[in-house]
């Protein structure tokens, strides 16, 4: 529970106005102002149940695309490896697409409805800057991402 705990925790600031939660997927810069204790006590749990349902479909949903893909790849022949890997990757991404797509679309949707319940506009207010460690993520995703697709053209690419 301490990756949800450190997650769950950036979204909480200490602002002058007070205790203050971001939410993950609203505007930037806006922030509302947790009035008690009880309250982000409430707020906390119900985004470490979005983040671990969350975590849930990208995960299942990576495993149950990666076997089905896998199956249905073994099932025909697809001639040449590059050609293999590119028919493999094009079954996975529209499985992925599907399998994770539409429950995490569900989730999101019930999420942002959900959001109204916690807070109130009243307790609307601006926050500043970023929220902490966001940008060495963002940087560590588009590395990986730079890194993945330069594996997959050196092997579709290199000599036979």
């Amino acid at each position: 529970m301490g990756f949800l705990d450190s997650v769950v925790g950036r979204s909480f600031r200490d602002e002058q106005i007070g205790r203050v939660v971001v939410f993950t997927g609203d505007r930037r810069h806006r922030g509302y102002v947790v009035k008690s204790e009880s309250d982000e006590l409430k707020i906390r749990s119900f985004l470490k149940m979005f983040y671990f349902a969350h975590f849930s479909i990208l995960l299942l949903g990576m495993m149950l695309a990666n076997a089905w893909s896998t199956f249905f790849a073994n099932l025909h022949e697809f001639g040449s490896p590059a050609q293999h890997i590119l028919r493999t990757i094009g079954i996975y991404l529209g499985i992925y697409s599907v399998v994770v797509g539409i429950p995490y679309f569900l989730l999101w949707r019930s999420y942002k409805k959900a959001l109204s319940g916690f807070v109130s506009v009243r307790d609307e207010v601006s926050v500043s800057g970023t929220g902490p460690g966001r940008q060495p993520w963002l940087a560590l995703a588009g590395l990986t991402v730079l890194l993945l697709a330069g594996l997959m053209l050196f092997y579709l690419v290199r000599a036979k």
